[in-house]
């Protein structure tokens, strides 16, 4: 990967070479970013710390607001101005829900790891090691992590916060969003008020679980949750999610159905290729059971049947593996189709090469 560009004297990268400058492919682990809470930016900070690290060594020793400025330009190519409009307004919008709407448990509101998980999950996050997260996971399937997560008293919780605030949105006759283009029954969590309890979610407990699934370098999320049954949502289509990691968590009530199946993890060239037998997996939900995996992860949701289902849904994007993505070509790593085309390739070349060891040999013998 390119690294051009250098300093000059007073510290500051010549404008005309910034524009030549690519990420580094891995993080300066030694490198302590800088923090941007302070700074007017049209992304969250933690978003410029975390990208920080992967800045060419060149970038590292110019001033706080020109490693701003250029990694601004980097992630502004995923939000161009049609894109930035939309996003200002929905932060109007979510300011005026947050003026507004009144929490009814406001423990909620942080991240209190007592009182929200499960003892096993929280010992293996303190610990930290390989083998204590492999000894509360299971893999039933490859790329498809199992745990239990939240305490029955959380998700009771949360679901009693939900209420609250769709019976507010009722009284007030409030236009909300949805939670996302194919769910019409839900809300998105971040907008009254628990971005910053998810954000630590993701930050402290989620991506450390996320290394296999390719989240080390998770930045940022989208959370909401769905509901399913009677006179909400039945079920959901096929789809890819639009994060790099999705954290899916049955949080209750009492239902049937609604399983999720699963049929391969594709590249944006392969998402409509056919499925094959040893990708199909259907999975049940269990409330308080959390179900991590790519978002790249072909899924749907069967139909909930009776009762009521409520999940909570956490989109993990990394802003680092959607830059280094423009200068991929090949996702056979992690994309089911690519790896069976570059076997292909490869078994065609071993084919073809017996062919002319086999004509050499003739043709000695002749």
């Amino acid at each position: 990967m390119s690294l051009q560009g250098s300093a000059s004297g007073n510290g500051t990268v010549a404008a005309a070479s910034t524009a030549s400058l690519r990420l580094r492919l891995n993080p300066n682990k030694e490198h302590k970013p800088d923090g941007y809470e302070d700074m007017q930016l049209d992304f969250s900070p933690n978003i410029f710390s975390s990208l920080e690290r992967y800045l060419p060594p060149s970038m590292l020793n110019v001033t706080r607001d020109e490693k701003a400025k250029f990694m601004r330009e980097i992630l502004l190519k995923y939000l161009p101005l049609g894109e930035r409009n939309r996003a200002q307004k929905h932060r109007e919008y979510r300011e005026r829900i947050i003026a507004n709407y009144q929490p009814l448990h406001l423990e909620l509101y942080s991240v209190d790891p007592a009182t929200f998980f499960v003892p096993t999950f929280l010992r293996a996050i303190n610990d930290n090691t390989e083998q204590s997260y492999r000894s509360i996971v299971s893999e039933p399937f490859p790329g498809i992590f199992i745990f239990d997560i939240f305490q029955t008293h959380f998700c009771e919780l949360l679901l009693s916060e939900i209420e609250n605030f769709e019976k507010w949105v009722t009284e007030t006759k409030f236009r909300i969003m949805h939670p996302n283009t194919m769910n019409k029954f839900g809300a998105v969590l971040d907008d009254f008020g628990l971005e910053t309890m998810l954000d630590k979610l993701m930050e402290g407990f989620i991506r450390p679980l996320s290394r296999e699934v390719g989240g080390s370098t998770l930045d940022s999320h989208h959370g909401f949750v769905v509901e399913y049954g009677k006179d909400r949502d039945v079920d959901l289509g096929f789809h890819v999610d639009d994060s790099e990691v999705t954290l899916n968590v049955c949080l209750g009530k009492q239902f049937s159905g609604g399983e999720l199946f699963f049929r391969g993890v594709r590249c944006e060239k392969h998402v409509n290729t056919g499925s094959h037998s040893e990708e199909i997996f259907d999975y049940s939900h269990v409330p308080g059971r959390a179900v991590l995996h790519r978002g790249r992860h072909r899924h749907g949701a069967r139909a909930t049947t009776s009762g009521n289902r409520v999940n909570l849904l956490l989109w993990c994007r990394s802003s680092v593996f959607r830059e280094m993505k423009l200068y991929q070509k090949d996702f056979s790593s992690w994309c089911g189709e690519c790896n069976r085309e570059k076997k292909e390739r490869q078994r065609s070349t071993v084919a073809a090469t017996k062919l002319d060891l086999f004509w050499r040999e003739g043709e000695s013998t002749a």
